[in-house]
């Protein structure tokens, strides 16, 4: 049990509970220690999350177990704030609000269109109601020669609301949205790399690295948040680690410059993908998908 969030029941030696026994209290935290000590007796050391550690004979725990550990400060932030990192991806993005609702629009796509460059960030109120908030996004890029989309959380309200109102789910559309630790992510990317050395372009808050002209990836800076996006690797060179050498590239440009948090979009499907990005530490904090009244 050492090193694991446990939370453990001991009795208060001397001490009367409130029906007339022993007394008892829990202690949360990291055990840090558990074994026999100087005087022969069985004892832990608990590491509550303030105060000072706990040391418990043995003898006197009542129960004790394993708790998960407490949801990281990333982990705990909403899915529209997290979301909302994705606007900053293209430097031309033309957005309108309609209510917490974003409108986006990527007039001039380098490559081919994303669907997050061009679709409604449907998270949260709209401000209005169902039907005004539809016609308002249908109008919106229809006016644009844009397919009708919306962003929506799968399982969310707004996702059930739309699909009642006759949306339905665009094909292949579902994707987890990962984040993780810059610092970690940067360690086990560097430590799986191959040693080459990409080229880095940066322009402002936005960096591309390419590695010959086999993998390419880019990333974005928001704040501490650092956003990977359009990572590449030619088919005949997979599975070589050449894709997570860009990606440490990448971290280690945002490291630079002060990000804490990385982020990325993979398809829910994307079984390779999904894998290499769990090894480096990255970690789902929602899943969003696509709906169209136009299917």
């Amino acid at each position: 049990m050492v090193g694991v969030r446990v939370v453990v029941r001991r009795v208060l030696p001397g001490e009367t509970g409130p029906s007339g026994g022993p007394a008892m209290t829990d202690v949360l935290g990291i055990c840090t220690a558990w074994g026999e000590g100087p005087s022969g007796e069985g004892y832990c050391v608990i590491a509550p999350e303030t105060g000072d550690p706990v040391e418990i004979r043995l003898a006197d725990i009542v129960s004790g177990k394993p708790v998960p550990p407490r949801p990281s400060v990333r982990h705990r932030v909403s899915t529209r704030a997290a979301e909302q990192h994705t606007i900053n991806l293209w430097p031309r993005l033309e957005t309108e609000p309609l209510g917490e609702w974003v409108l986006r629009h990527d007039p001039a796509p380098v490559g081919r269109l994303r669907k997050r460059a061009s679709s409604c960030l449907a998270i949260g109120d709209p401000g209005v109601d169902l039907a005004e908030a539809t016609d308002r996004v249908r109008t919106f890029y229809e006016a644009r020669d844009r397919r009708v989309l919306a962003q929506v959380e799968h399982g969310s309200e707004v996702d059930d609301a739309l699909v009642a109102a006759g949306w339905a789910p665009v094909p292949d559309g579902d994707a987890h949205f990962l984040i993780a630790s810059l610092a970690r992510a940067l360690r086990s990317a560097r430590a799986a790399g191959t040693g080459d050395e990409p080229r880095l372009t940066e322009d402002d808050d936005h960096a591309l690295v390419e590695l010959g002209d086999v993998a390419a990836g880019r990333a974005t800076l928001d704040g501490d948040w650092l956003g990977l996006h359009s990572l590449t690797v030619e088919e005949s060179h997979r599975r070589r680690g050449l894709g997570t050498t860009v990606l440490a590239a990448l971290l280690d440009w945002g490291a630079e410059r002060g990000a804490t948090t990385a982020w990325l979009h993979v398809e829910v499907d994307n079984a390779p993908a999904l894998a290499m990005y769990e090894r480096l530490g990255f970690r789902v904090h929602h899943t969003c998908r696509y709906l169209t009244p136009d299917l």
